[in-house]
């Protein structure tokens, strides 16, 4: 498995082909995921390791990619913590006891993953068994502890974060010990995954992009420091996404980890400037991208790639994920197209 190009890409070692795989690559595009959702709920078939299993293999038995990564969501681990988090048809999650006082934070458990998310472990043992024969990566992942928090003080999703901000600025120590909490929960839930079988770790900081920079220096940085201190005992690649922090990039690059996942509102060089040409990069195709015609999806990826230089450490993906109404065909072309392409410039 050390010897697959997704690997040695996250470790900034040779390839002989760009890796490539997708964030969302299992979800709602594919038909065979909509035939499955269509008879169970989202929380069914994260606590179903059979279905989760399945669907996690779905991209890989259709499309030739580079990692697999585990069906799951970051939003399961609250539920160990007490929070009641349902996905509700056509608006997302929600929670329906959200933080609103400080003494919400004191009485939050921090029960280990083995109790709070036994069907994603178990999900991730029977994937990678299946996968280790075609040398294919699992990668595990789980929510960043800001990211987290906002959901569980918002109720759901936002668009303005006040009510998070509010406690951030009004709470520093109530804040200090929900993200204490968090960290202790997500380092061990991710350590788990790597214990259960996943060879590298994503950690989604979706909604860091809220903050100033001077905010994610205060509240933020000081937390994803420590989480990725502690993941280094999983001994896996551990790549850090976020979206929305161009504007500190070099911020979000300092919290750790051995790979960048960059969203498209930076060019590749440009943001691989910012985080460093020593660590790897991961991105960063527009996923709207997707959803056009071939001659002007071509240049796109070609500009990603041009950017790279096929420079060790590149991993293509989408500066997120895959969205509903993607085409099939279109995910087929650009895999195999990154593929025969940096086949032929890599081997130059």
């Amino acid at each position: 498995m050390t010897d697959s190009p997704f690997l040695r890409a996250c470790r900034r070692q040779s390839v002989e082909r760009t890796p490539v795989w997708l964030m969302r690559q299992a979800g709602r595009y594919m038909p065979e995921y909509r035939a499955i959702r269509a008879k169970h709920s989202m929380l069914d078939v994260i606590n179903t390791p059979e279905l989760a299993a399945e669907i996690t293999l779905q991209p890989i038995k259709t499309f030739d990619l580079d990692a697999a990564i585990i069906f799951a969501d970051i939003l399961p681990a609250l539920i160990g913590m007490g929070f009641n988090l349902d996905f509700v048809p056509g608006v997302g999650p929600r929670i329906d006891n959200p933080i609103t006082t400080t003494y919400d934070i004191d009485i939050l458990g921090t029960p280990p993953a083995e109790e709070t998310m036994p069907h994603t472990l178990e999900a991730i043992r029977l994937v990678s068994a299946e996968l280790d024969s075609q040398n294919v990566p699992l990668i595990g992942f789980a929510g960043a502890p800001f990211t987290l928090a906002s959901y569980a003080i918002e109720g759901g999703a936002s668009k303005n974060y006040v009510k998070t901000k509010t406690l951030m600025y009004n709470e520093p120590a109530a804040w200090k010990r929900l993200m204490d909490k968090l960290v202790t929960v997500v380092s061990d839930y991710l350590i788990k995954q790597a214990k259960a079988g996943a060879a590298a770790l994503q950690v989604f900081d979706s909604w860091a992009g809220a903050l100033s920079a001077q905010d994610y220096v205060h509240y933020i940085q000081p937390y994803n420091r420590k989480l990725f201190s502690m993941l280094e005992r999983a001994d896996v690649p551990l790549i850090s996404f976020s979206t929305r922090t161009s504007a500190y990039l070099d911020k979000v690059a300092a919290c750790g980890g051995d790979v960048i996942s960059v969203d498209w509102q930076l060019p590749l060089d440009v943001a691989w400037q910012a985080i460093g040409e020593k660590r790897a990069i991961q991105g960063n195709l527009d996923p709207v991208a997707l959803l056009a015609p071939w001659r002007e999806l071509k240049p796109r990826i070609d500009d990603v790639l041009d950017r790279a230089s096929g420079r060790a450490g590149h991993i293509f993906n989408l500066g997120h994920g895959v969205l509903p109404d993607t085409p099939i065909d279109n995910v087929r072309r650009l895999i195999d197209y990154v593929h025969e392409r940096t086949s032929i410039t890599l081997t130059v």
